[in-house]
């Protein structure tokens, strides 16, 4: 994410990866879909799946990924894979140098001649909830665990212009629907930091859309991302990005 342009820059593509990914069907698995206290969401597998250790410290200016980090990507995804194919299906993924421990995989779908940009996120942080710590980690690796819970993020964001480099480097804009979401800043100094209005706004949009007497708490299926209107998708997979496809687009509509 380029900051203020609001950009998506797609640097990197992982062959091995993806040319795993397009094998794989679009028939939804088992696994059921739950929230944390802390309202994060995860689904919970049919059987464990063994997240290695991953370096700690990284280069943030690197726009490919490290081998070693490849390799151990590689293996997780190979195993998710085979658990539950559908939430990768027809996905590409791309390598975030600042978002390490959150591999992201993407697509771009079109509505009505309007193209919506969709990332699912994987958050491969070690939780003592739910896992077992298989090798210790330390200040420079993370824990090498097991687990049935996949936490992750799938998302539909609005996208007003596409380009792409003779080097491969793909470019979405995304289309804002709000000048700003910034309201100010406090503190002074180092303790500076601005004061957001997203989960504000993305309490307002959910309220706009669902219909009265619907209770989805902590699930909120509209939010507030880049200064743009952005879909949460819940499940992740190939009938559930189709529906909530619908829905962004006719809010972007609406909007």
């Amino acid at each position: 994410m380029a900051g203020t342009s609001q950009i998506f820059l797609i640097h990197y593509r992982d062959e091995s990866i993806n040319a795993l990914l397009q094998s794989l069907p679009g028939k939804q698995t088992p696994y059921s879909m739950h929230y944390t206290q802390n309202e994060e969401f995860f689904l919970k597998l049919p059987r464990e799946f063994t997240i290695p250790h991953f370096r700690i410290h990284h280069d943030v200016s690197r726009s490919t990924p490290e081998p070693e980090y490849l390799q151990s990507l590689r293996e997780v995804v190979s195993q998710l894979s085979q658990i539950v194919p559908d939430i990768f299906h027809d996905l590409t993924y791309t390598f975030d140098p600042e978002q390490v421990f959150k591999p992201r995989f993407y697509a771009v779908h079109n509505a009505n001649q309007k193209r919506y940009l969709y990332t699912l996120d994987l958050d491969l942080m070690f939780r003592p909830r739910g896992a077992e710590i298989l090798e210790k980690g330390n200040n420079d690796i993370t824990p090498c665990y097991k687990s049935r819970n996949l936490y992750l993020e799938a998302v539909f964001i609005p996208v007003e212009a596409t380009t792409v480099t003779d080097g491969g480097i793909e470019s979405y804009r995304i289309f804002q629907t709000l000048s700003d979401t910034c309201i100010g800043e406090v503190g002074r100094g180092y303790l500076l930091r601005g004061i957001w209005m997203d989960d504000e706004l993305t309490k307002f949009f959910s309220k706009l859309f669902v219909p009265d007497g619907r209770r989805t708490y902590p699930y909120y299926p509209f939010l507030c991302r880049y200064k743009s209107v952005c879909n949460s998708v819940i499940p992740p997979c190939p009938k559930g990005r189709q529906q909530f496809l619908g829905y962004l687009h006719d809010a972007i509509q609406y909007l």
